[in-house]
């Protein structure tokens, strides 16, 4: 066939729908058919389709919005919670160190309290433990006197020849050598 057809290429053949020379060539009637189906399939396409498709896009353009905006004022409450957390802790930390410090006062002033107290008390021990030994000191005087003055009386006595029992005399002869020893002992020491 195709060689019949290129042998008489020097002619001209019209190209007729239908003709196995040229089948790609549709029918008018197809051509006419095919046309109106086109138009109908685009329209219903265009009333039915794309207007679904458009509302389904729209509730899913809405909906990614929605999940945008939920998303937004969910970062925003976050991040207000987040802020407050911050500033409660910072109060907290405030508070905290305001208690420390306030605890390192009170104990600072119960130290200084303690050591009044202490100092105090060691006074009073030391003005007692002064007292005590003064109380003492004078009764170990007084009975140091007594035991010197008797023991003066009788070496007196004994060297004298006489009894000085008489205690008016014995305190007489006492006190005056306990005064010449008391005067011979500052004499002693202002040297």
């Amino acid at each position: 066939m195709l060689v019949a057809g290129f042998a008489a290429a020097g002619e001209e053949t019209e190209a007729v729908p239908g003709d196995p020379l040229y089948p790609i060539l549709p029918h008018l009637g197809e051509l006419i058919v095919g046309i109106i189906f086109a138009i109908i399939i685009y329209a219903v396409v265009a009333k039915k389709v794309v207007p679904r498709l458009e509302a389904m896009y729209e509730e899913r353009r809405a909906a990614i919005e929605g999940n945008v905006e939920k998303a937004e004022k969910a970062q925003a409450e976050a991040q207000a919670a987040l802020e407050e957390y911050k500033a409660q802790l910072a109060d907290a930390r405030g508070e905290a160190n305001r208690i420390r410090e306030e605890a390192r006062q009170q104990g600072a002033q119960i130290l200084a309290e303690m050591r009044e107290q202490a100092q105090a008390e060691s006074e009073r021990i030391t003005t007692a433990a002064r007292a005590t030994i003064e109380a003492e000191r004078a009764q170990a005087t007084a009975q140091l006197r007594a035991e010197v003055g008797r023991l003066a009386t009788d070496l007196a006595s004994r060297i004298v020849g006489e009894s000085l029992q008489d205690s008016a005399r014995q305190s007489g002869v006492v006190d005056r050598f306990l005064a010449d020893l008391e005067r011979s002992e500052s004499g002693a020491t202002s040297r």
